[in-house]
């Protein structure tokens, strides 16, 4: 009798120590529909009883310790309130209007944006001076975007989790009255254009096509004309100030101005682990996952809410794991 009232004991510890979707969430303090992302992407302890997701509570908390590294080397770098959401990098428009969407769902605190290029955010969060980082930065493989400048310009890898992918183009005015068809015509005789600060991923993305089309850009008119945002690149053309500038198909909606087609890029968010929990980052992570957000990307042209959310890893990283997927099945048929 002892023997089984032990077991039954020890049964019931146990089960109050499997927390549910919505207990887990509660215990990181984040919207239960990242639970999912994470199970799947960073591997978060769960097991599924009867179609339902249960989280042993001790698993959890090892989890957390695993993937909370690389703490701040110096306590002389300033601190950032956790009251304020403070995000730097890379303005886009869809940004501002989450960020107006966070303010308004949580009255009691405030997203600030910091409009500094994706380089100069990858420094902001360097230096602790932001939560997040916003960035867009074409590899010179021409097929990933920011890890490899994350890797080189930080002191250690942050998380990257996908805003959205928009669309950047050559923005002209209504009726393209100067018939430009390609980048190389930004060179020709009589075409004025506007450009984007140095360390910003629309300024490299410009340099790496004249460089395709062996353009100098000391050939072009304007090409030390800078404006600090998209949306300012689509006024300098709209009052004649420039006849053509690079920026993202949601300005050309806008102001209606046509827009030249030339890629869709990767804009994701840059968050150092030991943040990654805080209640303010995932907040704001967790507005992604929610009905608000897509009728945002919607009323806009140019976005692609199809990553947004998702944790990224670089592809080498992945193939890494695919390898190991394989070669732990092969050991499980031995």
């Amino acid at each position: 009798m002892g023997l089984v009232s032990l077991s039954m004991k020890q049964r019931n510890v146990a089960m109050s120590q499997l927390l549910s979707t919505k207990e887990v969430a509660q215990f990181l303090n984040i919207n239960e529909k990242v639970v999912y992302s994470l199970i799947s992407e960073k591997r978060l302890p769960a097991t599924k009883v009867t179609g339902k997701w249960l989280f042993p509570k001790n698993l959890v908390e090892q989890w957390i310790e695993a993937n909370t590294i690389n703490y701040p080397s110096s306590s002389d770098r300033p601190s950032v309130s956790e009251s304020v959401l403070i995000i730097a990098g890379s303005n886009d428009i869809l940004l501002d209007r989450m960020m107006s969407l966070y303010n308004a769902n949580f009255p009691e605190k405030i997203a600030v944006f910091g409009n500094l290029g994706s380089m100069g955010g990858m420094q902001a969060l360097r230096q602790n001076f932001c939560h997040i980082a916003s960035s867009h930065l074409l590899q010179g493989d021409g097929d990933e975007y920011n890890f490899e400048f994350a890797g080189r310009e930080l002191e250690r890898m942050p998380a990257i989790v996908n805003f959205c992918k928009r669309e950047q183009g050559i923005l002209v005015n209504k009726g393209n009255p100067k018939k430009i068809k390609a980048v190389s015509d930004l060179a020709r005789p009589g075409i004025r254009i506007v450009n984007r600060p140095l360390g910003t991923g629309t300024r490299l993305l410009l340099d790496q096509e004249l460089k395709k089309a062996a353009v100098p850009g000391d050939r072009i008119d304007g090409y030390n004309h800078t404006a600090p945002r998209h949306l300012d690149v689509g006024l300098e053309i709209l009052a004649g100030r420039a006849d053509a500038g690079l920026g993202i198909h949601a300005v050309a909606g806008l102001l209606d101005l046509d827009f030249l087609p030339l890629c869709w890029e990767r804009y994701d968010l840059m968050i150092f682990k030991e943040r990654f929990f805080s209640a303010n980052v995932q907040q704001f992570l967790g507005l992604i996952h929610e009905e608000q957000f897509l009728p945002l990307a919607e009323s806009m042209k140019g976005y692609d809410t199809g990553l947004s959310g998702r944790m990224l890893f670089p592809k080498n990283d992945l193939k890494k794991e695919e390898i190991n997927q394989v070669q732990n099945s092969e050991r499980r048929k031995e």
